[in-house]
């Protein structure tokens, strides 16, 4: 018995010992890596208690206080709405702290790249208290989430956005005829890979002796948008490329696929899943891995000062990669010179705040699916309506992105 208590001691000890070391050896260069994880970890507390906390909460006076005690689907959105709750206020007061930092002198720079043992202890305590706060607090957050994710949405839009246009500014500004032809051959590609995916569509969501009216007029618009991308990319007064339009076009077909495979199980136009009541536990693990990629590039990508959302009075700095590349980049901020940030710290918070209300709105169907999708991810009619109008959103803002130059020619865009 001593002796395994002493192992017990020693492994403790050096599980510490090891966080520490590897909590010490994020350095400046290393910090948004650093955050993208905390914040995939939560996503991966968030799922977790959602599978095996409902009876614990269910014991929980300040939660369980009602007359009847609701079903287990509603304490398994409860444990996600507070984890994303405790993250929320986790990042806002980071972005609230960090608001205004100019050069790496300020002392608040330290903050923001340092103090990890900190950090992850507070962001701990914080997710902790979350399931001591009343359930009124916790409704009023996941109406406020719909809104949040909303907005990352559009975040996301407007970063695609922003990569699509240089993408093809910078192979044409090449001028070389190689590129030329490597723009003619991704444009072709996405072309081949939108309509090949219309026709999966119309396979697998309009299946023969249902009336799926509603579907057929989705995928028919998005092949309207397609069409409509290339005509006014191609319009003379515009003088466009194929490329961001082909690239706009298979991201709103994807969007579409992304709606109408949302769809509750049991709708008899949902022909993907309707032989499949459930969904393996690889699959949630997928659809959780791919949540985490795009919010975490979302998040990282926007902080950035040279994208276009960062704020106007943010530093307009060169991009630098997130981990340094050679010993000259690592020792340039050893310097004694107040050097500007080279991305907005404030907003890059704020960013992975929207990012915790969408993950908790997909991890929980949107708060509106229990009783029609169970326990899986993003599934339910609320679902497929945030594809839909984000997909109408992106195709909004991207012709107006072809058109804005030409109806407002002083202006920059």
């Amino acid at each position: 018995m001593w002796a395994a208590s002493c192992l017990a001691s020693c492994c403790a000890a050096c599980a510490c010992e090891a966080c520490r070391t590897a909590v010490g050896s994020i350095g400046r260069r290393s910090a948004r890596i650093a955050y993208c994880g905390l914040f995939a970890l939560s996503l991966f507390a968030s799922w977790a208690l959602r599978e095996v906390a409902a009876p614990l909460l269910q014991s929980i006076p300040w939660i369980n206080h009602f007359h009847k005690t609701p079903d287990r689907e509603w304490f398994e959105t409860d444990a996600v709405l507070r984890v994303s709750l405790g993250n929320f206020l986790f990042f806002t007061i980071l972005a609230v702290i960090m608001a205004g930092i100019k050069d790496q002198k300020d002392p608040r720079d330290k903050i923001h790249h340092g103090g990890w043992m900190a950090k992850i202890f507070c962001w701990a305590g914080i997710v902790f208290l979350m399931f001591f706060v009343p359930n009124g607090v916790v409704s009023f957050y996941e109406s406020i989430s719909k809104f949040g994710s909303g907005l990352f949405l559009l975040v996301q839009v407007v970063l695609l956005l922003d990569f699509v246009h240089g993408w093809n500014e910078n192979w044409v500004a090449k001028d070389e005829q190689f590129w030329y032809m490597a723009l003619l051959v991704v444009s072709v590609v996405c072309y081949i890979a939108t309509f090949s995916f219309s026709g999966l569509l119309f396979h697998w969501f309009t299946p023969s002796g249902h009336d799926c009216g509603l579907n057929l007029f989705f995928i028919v618009f998005t092949l309207i948008l397609v069409f409509a991308f290339a005509i006014v990319a191609l319009h003379p007064k515009i003088n466009g490329s194929l490329l961001p339009a082909s690239v706009i076009g298979l991201y709103c077909t994807y969007l579409c696929y992304s709606g109408l495979s949302s769809e509750p199980r049991d709708y008899e136009c949902n022909g993907l899943h309707n032989h499949s009541k459930a969904v393996s536990t690889g699959s949630l693990t997928l659809g959780l891995l791919t949540t985490i990629l795009s919010v975490v590039y979302s998040a990282v990508r926007a902080g950035s000062s040279a994208t276009v959302l960062s704020p106007p009075d943010s530093p307009r700095g060169t991009d630098k990669p997130l981990l340094p590349f050679s010993k000259a980049d690592e020792q340039e901020d050893k310097k004694d010179v107040p050097r500007p940030v080279t991305y907005s710290y404030s907003f890059f918070h704020l960013i992975f705040s929207l990012a915790s209300m969408y993950s908790a709105m997909l991890l929980t169907g949107w708060s509106t699916s229990i009783g029609e999708s169970g326990k899986l991810v993003d599934v339910g009619w609320p679902s497929v309506w945030v594809r839909i109008a984000t997909q109408w959103a992106t195709a909004g803002l991207f012709i107006w992105s072809l058109v804005a130059p030409i109806l407002f020619p002083d202006r920059e865009f």
